[in-house]
Order: C-alpha cells, then structure tokens, then sequence
C-alpha cells in the first residue's frame, strides 16, 4: 500500500484500479525521495475482453518497477521531468530568484536576454561564441536540449557536469520545500543556471527565453546591458495570441528600462518599437541601424531565390543580428567591451558558430551526406526546403520526420510533399517524447503518407535511420532528419555522433510535465466555452 500512494502523489493518478506487483528490493540507505524517484509507472491498455471471462477485470493496470541502478543526476532529473510547467505569472520564479539573492543581479556580470520565434538560439550561441574569442568567460543558458539536459547551460562551450547539476538541483529542492516554493521545471532550470553562473564568476551570460518573453522564467533579470528580438511568427498561440502583434508583445516584455532593444528584420517593428518606448528603452535598434545596408553580394541579404520564389536564409540572417548585437554592445559599453578587444576576425569567426540540428551536415561515408536539422513549423520547415534546394540542386532526397503533437503538421507534411512527392522516400518515426505525434494522428492530418516508406516495421529512430541511410547511399541521395527536437539525439546515435547523452531512465520521462501542461490549458479552453 506505501508504494500505492507513492505512485499516487507521484503521477497524479486520479483512478488506478489494480496494481500488479512485481519484485523488487529497496536499499536500506535510501529515503523515500529516493524511492519516489526510482519508480517508473508502465500504463497498459488490456485487450478488449468484453465477451472473456477477465472481462471483469478493472479497465486500467499500472504496473509499477523499481529500479534500484538510477544515479543521483538520473534520480533528481526524473523528479524535475514529472514537475508540471503550468504557470500564471512569475510569482513563483521570482520568490526563488529573491531567495537566491538573485544570482544575475551581480553588476559585474553583463546580461543579454534574446527572444524570438526562430533564430533564438543560434543568435544565442553566436553571441557566445564571438565573446568567449573575444577573451570573455560566458555563461550560456538554451532550450529545449538535443540529448543531454546538460546542454541548457554552458560556460565557454564546456557544459555543466552532472555532478554540479545534482549539486544545485538539491539544494533548490531544498529550498523548496523549506519556503513551499511551487517553480515548473523551466523555472527550476533557470534558477539553477543562475547560480551555476554566478559561482563560476562569469563575465557575460547569455539568456535565451523558453517561451514568449514577457512571463518567461529568464525575465526576472532586471538590469540586462541589451535586449534582442529575433524574429516574430505564429506560434504558441493558445498562451501567446494568434496575431504576431499579440506575439511580439509578449516576446517584446524582455525589454527594460534603460537597456537598448535590437530587433532582426521580420519583426512588426510598430509594436516592438510601442512597447520599447512605455517600457523606456534606452533605444529601439533594428541591424541596418548598427550595421549600414547589408551589402555582402554573398548573403543577398539573408534570402534565397529557388525557382522565382524568394525564402529567408535564417542562417545568414541570425548571423547579421549577432554581430549586430556584439557592436551594439560596443557602441553602448565601450568600457567593458572595446572594439580593440572584439576585432572583426574575432566577430567573423564567432558568427559562424551554428548550434547542432541547425542544417547539420553529418558526413558518414565519402558520398554519405546526413542533414539534421530540428525544423518544426511552417516557416521553418519552409527555410529548409529552400537551402536543401539550393545547397543539393540535382541530388534527390529522402526524410525521416517525426512531429510533436502540437504542431501545424498539416502544413509541414504538405511542404515536404513538395519536394518528395513519392511518400515512399518519407520515413515516418515516433519519438520516445511523450510529446510526440502518433502515426494515426500524422496520417488523420496527411492522409498521403499512409503510403510513407514501411519496409521496416519497426517505427524507431534507430530502425528507419539504418533503413532510410542504406537506401539513400544505394541511390545517391541526401538524407534528412527533421520535424521535432526530439527525434536528434537518437537520430545522432544511430548515425555515430559520440556526444554527452542522457540515459533512457530519463529521456522516457521527459516531457511529463509540459504534458500535464497542455491537458490543463486544454481543459481550461474547454471549460471557456461551457455556457
């Protein structure tokens, strides 16, 4: 019955029927967080038996396995994966933050928060990287991560250890507990890079927002030395608003007062420029207001032309707004970032930093080409149609893709149909992610990849990648992973990319809490329209 009410608490299981025990055996040293940890809940649905004998049976088993081979990371990881990330305002953050003495207030550390729908990260890591050539020690903190939760915060590219992360994450459980702090686990995280930050006496730290801006965890900063908005589109709309003016006020809430605010080129200048001024902006930037006219014949502009049809290169574009962003801080910190410090070589050099699963070439073979790339909306997934176009003009192509349930797959299956239009060189995966599409619900929004590549039965990443690789090398053609984040971390094993990867006790967890997110934002939509 202990282990009954554990699973309980744990999951939130509001109807369990039947347990089926199993053995298992307890450390006599572990406590009982250990134990809430260690537990890994199997939901099964028992064939229909209504004409058995079983029949009578409960509708719902919950098998429940203790393993007693987790590490402390694996242990602590789990419990922050099962945390739901529903959140109202930044009630919470901030009371953590304060008890922390908010690490990123320090004045001698220089704070640059980056928003956007696309190009976030990659300005992120060019900023970084431009700065740490430069000579500064800079903290790093991106979402989501490929296969290591590892990745979300860095200093000087090195990631933090495990053994730092587990450090940190209890002693902020401990916290809260203590002063019955409830943060969602992109709070917790942020909490935790703050202090992994601020001990490692860093000079600079760059902060990508997870979501929006304005009640973003990242927003409890209060004196960044600049503000960045990428770029705005239609995403997020049940949290953010359906129209990118609706977005980009959110997004746009990163602004303070008296720091300046730089914004790339696909923005509603209008409305990020209104909220700079109410929010008293030191300034409202764009990159040609830095930078003169872009008039690199070899980046035209950040566009690309296929067949009279004009695309964005978010490549070339993100690399205009960083170093951008880096001779802004120049213009407006001379003191701290002189240009006799940040030469342009040096800002050659950083803006060509590209994060993994951004265009990512993976080179196997001599005429082996792989291309990772985590496109995942219309506008996205547009871009690398276009760049696989322009950079493989005559080759053919084969996709393995997987979607996250909550995008517009639709759209996405159709741009992909455009360019294969034989669904048989479309190999279709679901990821480990709870997150993830189902066939059926890919198939319901695209009825035309039923008839998607099924040589191999086996649905995996590994399976349809060794498939997919063998018929893409036999026909001289250009393989490529996209549609979701999480399909990059298997996809980059199965293809031999040596790299810190978390273990499957905690990648088959991940992704809990943002479930539990969506059924609640999904219930409350349904109740709004109740009469």
């Amino acid at each position: 019955m202990r282990i009954f009410s554990i699973c309980c608490n744990l999951l939130s299981l509001q109807k369990i029927s039947h347990i089926r025990s199993s053995p298992f055996k307890i450390n006599s040293n572990s406590n009982n967080n250990s134990i809430l940890n260690l537990l890994q809940i199997h939901m099964m649905n028992p064939k229909d038996t209504s004409t058995s004998p079983e029949s009578a049976q409960p509708p719902l088993e919950v098998e429940v396995k203790l393993e007693m081979e987790l590490t402390e990371y694996e242990q602590l990881l789990r419990k922050i994966y099962f945390i739901s990330n529903v959140k109202r305002d930044l009630h919470n953050i901030m009371q953590l933050n304060n008890i922390l003495q908010q690490p990123l207030d320090d004045p001698s550390i220089s704070v640059i928060h980056v928003a956007g729908t696309n190009g976030k990260g990659s300005v992120c890591h060019k900023i970084a990287k431009t700065l740490e050539l430069a000579g500064y020690r800079v903290g790093l903190l991106i979402s989501p991560h490929i296969s290591s939760y590892r990745e979300r915060m860095s200093i000087n590219g090195q990631l933090i250890s495990e053994s730092d992360v587990t450090r940190l994450l209890q002693k902020i459980f401990d916290i809260m507990e203590k002063h019955q702090v409830r943060p969602t686990f992109f709070e917790i995280t942020t909490a935790l890079s703050f202090l992994y930050f601020q001990e490692n006496d860093v000079d600079v730290v760059v902060l990508e927002t997870g979501l929006g801006g304005l009640l973003d965890a990242t927003n409890v900063i209060s004196k960044p030395v600049l503000s960045v908005i990428t770029s705005i589109g239609l995403e997020h709309t049940a949290i953010l608003g359906n129209t990118v003016e609706l977005i980009a006020e959110h997004k746009a809430g990163i602004i303070k007062k008296g720091c300046p605010a730089l914004v790339g080129p696909n923005v509603p200048h209008a409305t990020i420029r209104r909220v700079a001024k109410e929010r008293l902006a030191e300034g409202y930037y764009t990159c040609q207001d830095v930078l003169g006219e872009d008039n690199d014949d070899s980046s035209n502009g950040g566009k690309l032309m296929i067949q009279g049809t004009e695309y964005v290169d978010y490549d070339k574009e993100n690399s205009r707004t960083a170093r951008a962003a880096v001779m802004l801080l120049a213009q407006k910190h001379p003191g701290k970032f002189p240009l006799e410090r940040i030469t342009p070589g040096i800002v050659q050099e950083g803006i060509a930093q590209r994060p993994s699963c951004r265009f990512e070439e993976i080179i196997t073979d001599e005429n082996s080409i792989t291309i990772l790339d985590i496109a995942h909306n219309p506008p996205a997934m547009k871009t690398l149609v276009a760049k696989l176009q322009a950079t493989y003009p005559s080759q053919p192509k084969r996709f393995i893709v997987g979607f996250s349930a909550d995008k517009d797959i639709s759209e996405i299956g159709n741009l992909l149909l455009s360019v294969v239009p034989d669904p048989s060189h479309i190999h279709l995966v679901e990821a480990v992610n709870l997150r993830a599409a189902k066939l059926e619900e890919i198939f319901c929004s695209v009825p035309q990849l039923k008839d998607a590549n099924s040589l191999v039965k086996d649905r995996s990443i590994t399976a349809q990648v060794k498939c997919a690789r063998e018929l893409a090398d036999s026909r001289g053609e250009v393989l490529v992973v996209c549609g979701s984040v999480f399909l990059m971390s298997e996809a980059r094993q199965a293809l031999g990319v040596e790299e810190a990867r978390d273990s499957d006790n905690i990648t088959k967890v991940a992704g809990k809490g943002l479930m539990k997110c969506k059924e609640t934002l999904m219930a409350s939509k349904s109740s709004d329209k109740d009469p």
